[in-house]
């Protein structure tokens, strides 16, 4: 049996404070732009069967209960409490938390508590330019301000995301942009943007991408699947590819999150670059009883010690535990198969899996 008795969730975000209706629950098991189209359900998918599998035994129900069963026990219990015996139960022993969305969501501290884990922030380059554009009236102290800021948060966060990819796509110029051209940029921006407008611009993305490299911090890059109505076709990794080598031998780790239905490419460029890794991510989540299929995929190209664990999850813990056990599950399916086969031998097979569900992050962010 392959054993992975500690997870490091090396992505994910917080979870709600709020009571959830049938309706409000549901919508959080499909990233789409609408509601589920009339006469179905969002629990007609991978990732609600598996909630059904996996949630309902932590909260004292039997595997694949009704929805409205396993939401009126989640109700009785209260948020906090449900929230807690999910936590607990999903096995995870450190969180990386993205606080960079909005919503009435749990930070590190209380997601910590909560799953009686070790907790970490990460920084969303993004949503921290933003809130520097809001508190700067010129260009010059815009810029000043942005660097201060993103040195300041180095100091304490374990790492860098961007969403580059969703608000522009991977397809930027690979060179870190002049200051001209950095100054005409955020002045356009500055000068079009009212307080808490988003940043899109490509040469402030740009920009922001290599003040995160040069603070020597992993950056974890948006890929793949993401927000409803995404033109997934412009976050497919393999765009990156000349950034990946722009930064290679600066001593900035780039990490690629999710990357699926490309994980192939991730996967690829993670066995070129020696400072790149990819992510398992939200695919597992996404495939429900598929996992597995998809984790071999990724094991096919990407070296084991370049493989990280995460979830993916947001607002719900019940995505946490899912994104878990299905890591899990997958992991020892699919290298227990080789095992029985004789291609692996067992004790290469618990090394590797030990590497991808919390080595490789505890070496890669510094957790030790």
């Amino acid at each position: 049996m392959i054993e992975t008795p500690s997870l490091v969730d090396q992505y994910c975000h917080g979870v709600l404070r709020t009571e959830l209706g049938l309706g409000t629950f549901e919508a959080h098991l499909a990233r789409t732009e609408g509601p589920a189209a009339s006469g179905t359900t969002f629990f007609d998918t991978q990732t609600g069967f598996a909630v059904r599998r996996w949630c309902p035994p932590l909260l004292g129900l039997e595997p694949h209960c009704a929805p409205a069963h396993y939401l009126a026990r989640r109700r009785e219990l209260g948020v906090l409490e449900a929230g807690r015996r999910l936590l607990r139960g999903s096995g995870i022993t450190t969180y990386l938390v993205d606080t960079g969305l909005p919503g009435d969501l749990t930070g590190p501290g209380e997601m910590a508590t909560t799953g009686a884990a070790e907790a970490h922030e990460v920084i969303r380059l993004e949503l921290l330019a933003e809130q520097v554009a809001d508190t700067s009236g010129t260009v010059e102290s815009f810029l000043a301000n942005l660097a201060e800021s993103v040195h300041g948060a180095s100091a304490n966060a374990v790492a860098f995301t961007s969403v580059a990819g969703v608000r522009h796509g991977l397809a930027l110029a690979p060179e870190p942009p002049g200051p001209g051209e950095v100054r005409g940029a955020a002045g356009r921006w500055l000068a079009g943007r009212r307080v808490g407008g988003e940043l899109s611009d490509p040469v402030l993305l740009r920009h922001l991408l290599w003040i995160a490299v040069a603070s020597g911090l992993p950056l974890q890059l948006h890929a793949g699947l993401g927000e409803p109505g995404l033109r997934i076709d412009r976050t497919d990794p393999v765009l990156l590819t000349d950034f990946a080598r722009a930064t290679a031998g600066l001593g900035t780790d780039l990490v690629l999150l999710h990357g699926y239905p490309y994980h192939r490419h991730a996967a690829h460029l993670a066995g070129v670059f020696s400072h790149v890794y990819a992510d398992l991510g939200a695919s597992m989540v996404r495939t429900g009883a598929r996992a597995a299929a998809v984790l071999a995929e990724i094991l096919e190209l990407a070296p084991f010690g370049k493989l990280l664990f995460s979830s993916g999850a947001h607002g719900l813990p019940e995505l946490h535990v899912v994104g878990a056990r299905l890591f899990r599950e997958s992991l020892a399916r699919v290298l227990g198969t080789w095992v029985a086969e004789g291609a692996w031998s067992l004790a290469d097979a618990q090394r590797v899996a030990g590497l991808i569900a919390a080595g490789n992050a505890r070496r890669v962010y510094g957790l030790e």
